[in-house]
């Protein structure tokens, strides 16, 4: 999987860089947090500060266009982005968070 970044856009009001990226692959569409590991070590990060917002893959092509945001700390991609999201890129989900969940539906 070959990562190329578009374009960056820093957004310093929220300490984050806006990240547009094209991939390369051979295979099927890699899944978003094969993705977010990539893309964070591209951009020498780590994988809780970044957040993979879209991935686009043509039907037929080998080629797929994400969004991402890439955030100064973890601490700030927790405060901006929204719940849903982290629990999608799996930040900020500890082992003692999801025992607290399924003692709470029990």
């Amino acid at each position: 999987m070959d990562i190329d970044i578009v374009s960056e856009e820093e957004n310093p009001m929220l300490h984050r860089t806006d990240i547009r990226f094209e991939i390369t692959h051979e295979e099927a569409t890699p899944s978003r947090l094969s993705v977010r590991d990539s893309l964070a070590a591209t951009l020498d990060k780590g994988s809780d500060e970044v957040v993979i917002h879209e991935l686009d893959t043509k039907f037929g092509m080998r080629k797929t266009i994400g969004y991402a945001k890439a955030y100064d700390t973890p601490d700030d991609a927790r405060e901006v982005e929204q719940e849903y999201m982290l629990e999608r890129n799996k930040i900020g989900v500890d082992a003692d968070d999801e025992a607290e969940a399924d003692a709470e539906e029990a």
